[in-house]
């Protein structure tokens, strides 16, 4: 299966409002591994950037003057993200604007309409229903190393929810670049098995002292009386 992580920031919290889009950063999943594939683009919004957005993401009007606006971009974008399942927290949010944002330009696509969605916010929720699940609980909870994110930026929390997605959904949760990558030096073969290395170290055998072997006789006669002689790890003595 072909999954996109996909995380965005805006100019504001309403797109409704005539927010826009500044920012999106996704990262390609195809069986539950990282291909080293991803999008990222800063986009002009042709409006101000909110001053409370700005303490979020840290992303100012400045270093958005020379980036190309949403249409420029728009075909790159749904060329990536076209046909998979895309992995969002807190999907209403990315998924409005980004609609938004289809709607401005005239263009007839919609997100559900290109893709299925999964939303981890939801599933956080069902999985650990009255506790915190914002993007940084969740690392907390699942040890996801998040230290380098001072500020929101969608390619790092993309790569971030990616890793979380991963670990809460039971899976392997090494984000290796591909899978011949992630075997390359190991003994798991493409069958799935993984083989023990032939030269590695005997295993030493620890063996019960006498004493040991006393106070286990001891608990087996008290075991055996309990059951009326019926004592399963005697079987083999008494056959």
């Amino acid at each position: 299966m072909r999954q996109i992580v996909l995380d965005t920031e805006t100019t504001g919290l309403d797109p409704s409002q005539g927010h826009r889009i500044i920012e999106i950063g996704c990262v390609e999943l195809i069986g539950r591994r990282l291909t080293g594939r991803h999008y990222h683009q800063y986009i002009n919004p042709g409006r101000e950037v909110e001053a409370g957005a700005i303490e979020v993401h840290g992303i100012t009007n400045e270093m958005l003057a020379d980036k190309p606006v949403f249409s420029a971009i728009v075909d790159e974008f749904l060329d990536f993200i076209r046909g998979a399942e895309l992995v969002i927290h807190n999907a209403p949010f990315d998924v409005g604007f980004i609609d938004a944002e289809l709607k401005h330009i005239q263009r007839p696509e919609s997100v559900t309409g290109l893709c299925s969605v999964v939303d981890t916010l939801v599933m956080a929720r069902q999985k650990h229903p009255g506790q915190r699940n914002s993007l940084d609980a969740l690392c907390k909870r699942y040890m996801v190393d998040n230290s380098q994110r001072d500020l929101h930026g969608a390619l790092l929390d993309s790569e971030i929810l990616a890793d979380v997605y991963l670990a809460m959904t039971g899976g392997q949760t090494k984000l290796a670049l591909s899978a011949e990558e992630s075997e390359e030096g190991s003994n798991e073969k493409s069958d799935g098995i993984r083989r023990l290395e032939t030269n590695r170290p005997l295993l030493k055998v620890v063996r019960a002292s006498a004493t040991e072997m006393a106070e286990h006789e001891k608990l087996l006669e008290t075991v055996d009386k309990a059951s009326g002689g019926n004592c399963l790890w005697r079987g083999e003595t008494r056959s």
